[in-house]
């Protein structure tokens, strides 16, 4: 279990796909994919809610480093046996330990590798590259989302603006909460579920990301997202990925995705 490609190898049977990703877990770099870089600056425009997690965005970097900056692995906002009665601690700590942290070192390898062919002016490997761009950045921002989505806090129902843009959006916290399970327990092999802002029509959506980097509606800016890969779930609940998602409801963490959405949306 040294490497991601051996830890998905549950999610990816085809041979073919197998091997694309695990060149995608070696060789990319990070960058805002389908309106995610937000989630960074969502978490920096104010304190967060009761409950949205303990650790703190890092802070902004001046222009001149800009470029230079490594890709780093956040911690997580809790300690790995806090969510104990929905994910167990060997699964937290293989998932962010192990395949969160893969993902962080892929960026880094790439980034190095795409400056030094900067420096030639070689770009033969510029197609695989970009899609190992878009694979592994979003892979990594989405995990960094998703350990912020959940908290020992968690459950319950959403307030404030929140509550109001989920019964606009969906016309009740019920309907969004069937919709959402839907998608994710529907979603082909491994995705995401993902509750985001669509500015174009101010409302809220829900959207399956297949991978990671396959959001389906360009533009959206994501809130919160249950992650649906089987290495997320199937040491507990094996191929039971439904009772998975319904429980994912059981520690969702509606005061950080208001925070998000407060930020991204105009007043």
């Amino acid at each position: 279990m040294g490497d991601d490609r051996e830890l998905d190898s549950m999610d990816v049977k085809n041979p073919e796909r197998r091997r694309l990703l695990g060149l995608m877990a070696g060789t990319a770099i990070a960058a805002p994919v389908l309106g995610l870089g937000a989630i960074a600056s969502a978490e920096k425009a104010a304190p967060p809610p009761a409950g949205a997690g303990k650790n703190a965005p890092p802070p902004a970097a001046a222009p001149g480093t800009m470029g230079q900056k490594e890709y780093t692995l956040p911690p997580l906002p809790y300690a790995y046996e806090a969510l104990d009665g929905y994910l167990s601690a060997e699964i937290l700590h293989l998932h962010h330990d192990v395949h969160h942290a893969a993902y962080v070192k892929g960026l880094n390898t790439a980034a190095a590798g795409l400056a030094d062919a900067r420096k030639k002016g070689d770009f033969a490997q510029i197609k695989a590259l970009e899609r190992a761009m878009e694979f592994n950045g979003s892979g990594h921002v989405l995990h960094s989302l998703y350990w912020n989505s959940m908290s020992p806090q968690g459950g319950g129902q959403p307030t404030g603006v929140l509550k109001t843009a989920i019964e606009a959006s969906f016309g009740s916290v019920d309907a969004f909460r069937g919709q959402f399970a839907a998608a994710a327990k529907a979603a082909e092999a491994s995705a995401w579920g993902v509750l985001a802002y669509e500015p174009l029509g101010d409302r809220l959506v829900v959207v399956a990301a297949e991978n990671h980097q396959n959001m389906g509606f360009q533009g959206v800016q994501p809130l919160l997202c249950c992650d649906v890969w089987e290495h997320a779930y199937y040491l507990r609940y094996k191929a039971d990925r439904a009772s998975y998602v319904d429980r994912f409801f059981d520690v969702i963490n509606w005061g950080s995705a208001e925070q998000r959405l407060r930020a991204v949306r105009p007043a």
